[in-house]
């Protein structure tokens, strides 16, 4: 018997599956029935552990699966911060779930929620309007994008190019293409920062609209947003924020203050709702005055002393039904008024102030800087694909990998404000850990948690969607 705390398999058979020892079973002979045969069996095989062994063995599932509880979850780019508990037992309540359709004087304290949080988000963002319908991240962008197309297109302007850093979030280049632009993909300059040179020659008459991220994926903010801003302004786009590293600058930096009209807030990401596994997420859009006549509708306002539900006189109509995702936006307002002002400027200190020590901690090379919440480094000769499956087995989850393509071999590492520097030390050293095992070791990697790799390729292309699909394998 070979036990960690990953893995209790029998060493006597080929099986690899965790905890096998542990299903004991027995065989029930079945007696006659009245049945068909075609539809009985002789004897059927049945789960039969005692009690202990039961509690036991739910336990030991429960220790296999790594969540942002069990240490850090340093995803560059994604923010997987802890999420405190206090949201989830506010969400939970019984007075937030009201149906949607209920007539809005039956739901004031739900509409001044929502109202009360389009101005935290837009106060914060710098904004002068914030619908909170869309879904995701991806979707907020979606979003941003199509009030632009619709800013353009009631001024009669004729606009078929989006401008995108060669270092942005994939979904930048997918919503622009969704929304039926032409990306121009902008190359970015030796210090991994926007090249001015290179934007003023990509922007013209065609351009709806630059999707930028600041501090970008590097980590690294744009000390010419401002120069940027009017470049794009001058040619008559609009300069969009992509918010998914808004976590470095809350307290510190408003988008609107930069010169951006439009953005979208991945409040899972930075006000703490975790979003792992595909969900649960919310994007809700900013914008500024001469946009907020195209949010999707319906978007809450205070009228007479009371609030509402209006349609905005040019609206873009629905993104996601009814008020977007809810819990999700309880969450958020629950974090945002909790933290306050002084919070949330505590909050962005300490996530910069977290990945600044890490990088100084850790031996593989950070090639840009200074930086703020998050950095790349490269795994150099390593393939950072098996250096992040090797820090499996020293017990820390690893960072984003390979991207972006800006960095070789990239470790993309947000270790966000949540983490003490005892946790911080612990990861810097599975990190140099990782740095120094040999090749042999990294390609056998992981060998401690219950499942190894994975095809991926295959996994993605023809994925088994059934446990009746292992027959065939």
């Amino acid at each position: 018997m070979n036990y960690d705390q990953a893995r209790w398999t029998d060493d006597s058979d080929d099986l690899y599956e965790p905890l096998l020892s542990e299903k004991a079973s027995r065989t029930v002979e079945v007696e006659d029935s009245p049945l068909p045969d075609d539809l009985t069996r002789d004897s059927l095989s049945l789960p039969d552990p005692a009690e202990p062994e039961l509690a036991r063995h739910y336990t030991r599932l429960s220790q296999m699966n790594y969540g942002v509880e069990s240490g850090p979850f340093p995803l560059g780019s994604c923010t997987m911060k802890y999420n405190p508990s206090f949201t989830e037992d506010v969400a939970a309540r019984a007075d937030a779930a009201i149906h949607p359709d209920r007539p809005d004087s039956t739901v004031q304290g739900t509409l001044a929620l929502c109202h009360r949080l389009q101005d935290y988000l837009g106060r914060i963002g710098g904004m002068d309007a914030v619908t909170l319908q869309p879904p995701a991240g991806a979707a907020g962008e979606f979003t941003g994008i199509q009030i632009a197309k619709a800013y353009h297109e009631h001024n009669d302007d004729e606009r078929s190019e989006v401008v995108i850093p060669d270092s942005a979030h994939g979904t930048n280049f997918a919503t622009a293409a969704m929304a039926g632009y032409e990306v121009v993909e902008l190359p970015s300059g030796d210090d991994g920062r926007v090249d001015i040179e290179a934007l003023e020659a990509a922007v013209g008459d065609d351009t709806a609209a630059l999707m930028l991220t600041n501090p970008n994926t590097l980590g690294l903010f744009e000390r010419d947003i401002e120069h940027i801003a009017d470049i794009v302004h001058d040619a008559g786009g609009l300069l969009y924020y992509d918010g998914a590293n808004l976590n470095a600058l809350l307290g510190r930096a408003r988008p609107g203050d930069m010169g951006f009209d439009v953005m979208h807030y991945n409040v899972h990401k930075t006000f703490a709702t975790p979003h792992g596994g595909g969900g649960p997420g919310a994007g809700p859009v900013g914008v500024r005055e001469e946009l907020a006549q195209f949010l999707p509708n319906p978007h809450v306002r205070e009228s007479g002393g009371n609030y509402e539900h209006y349609e905005p006189e040019k609206s873009i109509g629905k993104v996601h039904g009814f008020y977007g995702n809810w819990p999700v936006l309880v969450k958020t307002f629950a974090y945002i008024a909790r933290l306050g002002d002084e919070g949330l400027s505590d909050a962005s200190a300490k996530a910069v102030l977290n990945a600044n020590y890490l990088a100084e901690q850790i031996e593989y090379e950070v090639p840009f800087g200074p930086f703020h919440h998050e950095f790349v480094a490269s795994a150099g000769e390593q393939d950072a694909a098996d250096a992040a499956k090797r820090m499996l087995d020293y017990g820390v989850h690893p960072p984003t990998t390979k991207w972006p393509e800006i960095v070789d071999e990239a470790l993309m590492t947000e270790p966000t404000e949540g983490e003490t520097k005892r946790s911080l030390d612990q990861l810097a050293a599975a990190f140099n850990a990782v740095a120094a095992d040999s090749d042999a070791e990294l390609a056998e990697a992981p060998s401690r948690p219950a499942a190894k790799r994975i095809d991926q390729v295959t996994a993605a292309r023809t994925p088994q969607l059934s446990w009746q699909a292992l027959d065939d394998t």
